[in-house]
């Protein structure tokens, strides 16, 4: 087996970036915060199941709402549904205040990053997804360019193919013409294209990215292609200005963009 020298000198160590202590913190305020969503996401998800297994419609958020509990709770015509449905419903409201007790500690420590101030002035990423942003990418001299990022958060098309060869007798031959898919990356931080795709569909509904977002949809785009096509730019955008530390400039952003 080789030694860790040997392998150094011939070149066939990749070098793997590790992050930072200052962000140790922050990462796992992340963390927490994102299971609490993910939990009582699944305590709703549970509450509106109970309710449509009975034929009783329950639209929107006014099921989840404590003022409205006794009515809701009326609906259920069994004592045993109405035991859950209880239950669930405190089990929602203690997960409530947990997702906003670790909201409010996330941005706090979030504030205390010097790149958050920068990241700020960037359109539709809010503090908790500068937060994600900060806690996953940790410093944007990870990447030399913005297409090293744009794979990084799954925002890179990439090409694949099938069938490339065929068995011919007992000959192994290349296919010519091998049927081809496009698609974006797989291999990539889902935090981070959540992060710039849910900013990509803010910024489809204001400025300065809707007029571009409703002119790349009257070219013929498909709306889901066209809001691929913002995250993109916003995250090239938030690459930049998070590398020089110069505020965002919407004014050259609608130049580029022109």
């Amino acid at each position: 087996m080789k030694s860790i020298a040997q392998l150094l000198r011939a070149g066939l160590l990749s070098s793997v970036y590790h992050g930072e202590h200052g962000t140790r913190d922050l990462k796992e305020l992340v963390r927490s915060y994102e299971y609490l969503v993910e939990d009582a996401t699944r305590v709703m998800n549970r509450i509106k199941a109970l309710y449509r297994s009975r034929a009783i419609s329950c639209a929107g958020a006014d099921v989840y709402k404590p003022r409205q509990r006794e009515v809701w709770l009326a609906k259920l015509p069994e004592a045993g549904a109405r035991d859950r449905a209880a239950r669930l419903f405190s089990e929602l409201d203690h997960l409530t205040g947990l997702r906003r007790e670790a909201r409010q500690a996330l941005v706090v420590e979030c504030r205390r990053h010097p790149a958050s101030k920068v990241l700020r002035k960037v359109p539709t990423l809010g503090i908790i997804r500068i937060a994600q942003l900060i806690a996953s990418v940790v410093t944007p001299h990870r990447f030399r360019s913005k297409r090293q990022f744009w794979s990084y958060c799954g925002l890179a098309v990439t090409t694949k193919s099938s069938a490339d060869h065929r068995i011919v007798g007992a000959d192994v031959r290349r296919t010519r013409k091998a049927a081809t898919t496009r698609g974006l990356t797989q291999n990539h931080n889902r935090t981070l294209k959540y992060v710039f795709k849910g900013a990509a569909l803010t910024a489809s509904r204001c400025e300065p990215f809707k007029s571009w977002y409703a002119e790349l949809v009257e070219r013929g785009l498909r709306p889901e292609l066209a809001r691929v096509t913002i995250a993109r730019r916003i995250a090239a955008i938030t690459l930049a200005v998070w590398k020089s530390g110069e505020a965002f400039d919407a004014d050259k952003l609608i130049k580029h963009m022109a």
